[in-house]
């Protein structure tokens, strides 16, 4: 089998590698030092001995100061019977114990690259990141779009605070929900997710700046510097003068290097109210309805970034008031609500979701909120407490609203609990918003305007028609104002379904999902894709937006 010449670069980096180290330590043994490999071993360095040597002195003299204990210094040199290393050890044996050992050009290169740390050494450096916001400002200024934006990246690339300060920065600017840097056989990669989709933002990182940069997030997040095979999670804050935002971190190997996501938790999305979540009257109605009332489970359901926290924050928005009280169990607490009772899951601690929501149910709340229900304890836990008084808020992995009744049985629950339990499920999905400068008329032809017609016949009864009447499809444009892409902004789109009493009596005879659904349809639940095409048809979004989301468009 042939050799690639990616093989061969590596071969030859190794090989050269081997021989560098090799040729250091022979001159350990003929200088009489002892010999460290800093790149292979990856012996610790700590900030607070490299604050000793000023890191344009200690590149001068070909050294690096490593550990420090008490009065005794180990100090890392390439050539300790160099005239400007001399000078430099002796002014350090005035002070220390000094303890030399020889290294190679890449094990001090290796020291150097924690010099980056340095000036915030003696300081808290992991949990918070103080951004100078006037700087930050201005990066923003020039970011205009991705283009702008890899630019940017690419003159701040070998500067590791700085990029990093620049990515987050960016990644503000165009509205990111997360930062993905992933590595490749080659260079590192930058992608942004904006408005659910992950858009390429850098392509070039050097093999060295991306390590670098995951070193830094790492640091940022009080996660092991020194562990790079096993996934690892954490989180920072950047502090702003009229915000505190809070930064997600994932970290996993991958077959490259260590494969970092940064979700940015932006409190701006808590300013977002009931009403503006992309309801329909109708549907609207039915929510504040079912919230109003004191006791009974509500379940959103949907994938990971469909909105379903959004929501149910909304939910407890609304519900809010000084003379109830309102608990939630949640992985992690991923927005801090004033007012609210918030506990995490911690597994540690055996403070899970079940345990979690039996203590809870002691403290005497009015509402409750349960991240995820995961299992058959926690289900039954949180359908007894909707029959005893408890107005409970809670997520379910399924793809559609009906679908939560058979993935409840699946569990194990008893269909005597939860035809009384459940009030409603609405399950979700976040669709882009076209650009309002730039979106562009689609022509309708006559097939077309029969689909549109018929679809709008057939909808159950509680759906206006009026606004529908005389529709304009639109398409994506691109614009300044969008960053070029045509869309700026998500919405939801939603399926309510209702449990009524006779759905209640449809529950205890074990039915099917499909005469769940037929039921349902009766009753007049509308469908996903449905209320997906009805903001079609008001302009907010484009069928391709909603096939993407629902799949082939049934009209």
């Amino acid at each position: 089998m042939a050799t690639s010449s990616q093989e061969l670069d590596a071969r030859f980096r190794e090989g050269r590698r081997k021989a560098e180290e090799a040729d250091a330590k022979r001159r350990a043994t003929k200088l009489g030092y002892e010999y460290f490999d800093l790149v292979s071993v990856k012996v610790p360095t700590e900030l607070k001995a490299m604050e000793i040597v000023p890191e344009a002195e200690a590149r001068a003299a070909r050294l690096s100061p490593l550990q420090i204990l008490r009065k005794q210094l180990v100090v890392a040199a390439f050539d300790p019977k160099n005239p400007e290393t001399e000078r430099v050890l002796e002014g350090l044996r005035k002070k220390y114990r000094v303890h030399v050992v020889v290294v190679s050009l890449a094990g001090l290169e290796h020291a150097w690259s924690h010099y980056m740390y340095v000036r915030t050494a003696g300081k808290d450096i992991s949990g918070r990141v103080k951004i100078d916001e006037a700087r930050l400002r201005e990066v923003q200024k020039s970011i205009l779009n991705f283009d702008s934006f890899a630019e940017v990246i690419g003159l701040l690339s070998s500067q590791t605070s700085e990029a990093l300060e620049a990515i987050l920065g960016g990644a503000l600017r165009l509205q990111a929900s997360d930062i993905h840097l992933e590595p490749t056989e080659g260079l590192g990669v930058l992608r942004l997710r904006v408005d659910g989709i992950l858009h390429p933002a850098f392509t070039e990182i050097d093999p060295h700046a991306y390590r670098s940069l995951i070193t830094r997030i790492k640091l940022l997040s009080n996660l092991k510097l020194n562990v790079s095979r096993e996934p690892q999670d954490g989180r920072f804050t950047i502090d702003l003068q009229d915000a505190h935002i809070e930064i997600r971190t994932s970290i996993i190997p991958s077959e490259y290097g260590e494969t970092a996501v940064l979700r940015i938790l932006d409190p701006s999305a808590l300013k977002i109210n009931l009403e503006e979540l992309g309801w329909r009257e109708d549907d609207l109605k039915i929510i504040e309805e079912v919230i109003a009332r004191p006791n009974g489970l509500v379940l959103v359901t949907g994938p990971t970034g469909s909105g379903k926290t959004t929501t149910l924050y909304a939910f407890l928005k609304k519900v809010f008031t000084s003379e109830i009280k309102i608990i939630t169990i949640e992985d992690p607490i991923e927005y801090h609500l004033s007012g609210i009772s918030q506990t995490q899951v911690r597994d540690d601690a055996n403070y899970t979701f079940a345990s979690g929501l039996r203590s809870i149910l002691r403290q005497d709340p009015d509402v409750i909120l349960v991240g995820e229900i995961r299992d058959k304890e926690t289900a039954e836990i949180a359908l007894n407490a909707s029959l005893t008084g408890h107005l409970v808020f809670s997520t379910l992995h399924t793809n559609d609203a009906v679908g939560a009744i058979p993935r409840l049985f699946d569990l194990g629950v008893k269909y005597q609990v939860l035809g009384p339990a459940i009030s409603l499920v609405i399950a979700q999905r976040l669709v882009r918003r076209l650009c309002t400068e730039c979106k562009k008329p689609v022509s309708i032809d006559d097939e077309t305007r029969g689909k549109i017609s018929h679809f709008l016949g057939s909808l159950p009864k509680r759906v206006s028609r009026v606004k529908y009447q005389a529709p304009t499809i639109f398409e994506p444009g691109a614009c300044g104002a969008c960053g070029n892409l045509g869309y700026k902004g998500r919405t939801s789109i939603f399926e309510l379904f209702l449990v009524t009493d006779s759905m209640e009596e449809l529950i205890y005879t074990d039915p099917t999902e499909t005469d769940i659904k037929k039921k349902a349809r009766e009753a007049g639940m509308v469908f996903m894709q449905e209320d997906g095409i009805l903001k079609v048809l008001c302009g907010e979004t484009s069928l391709a937006e909603v096939l993407r989301l629902t799949g082939k468009i049934e009209w």
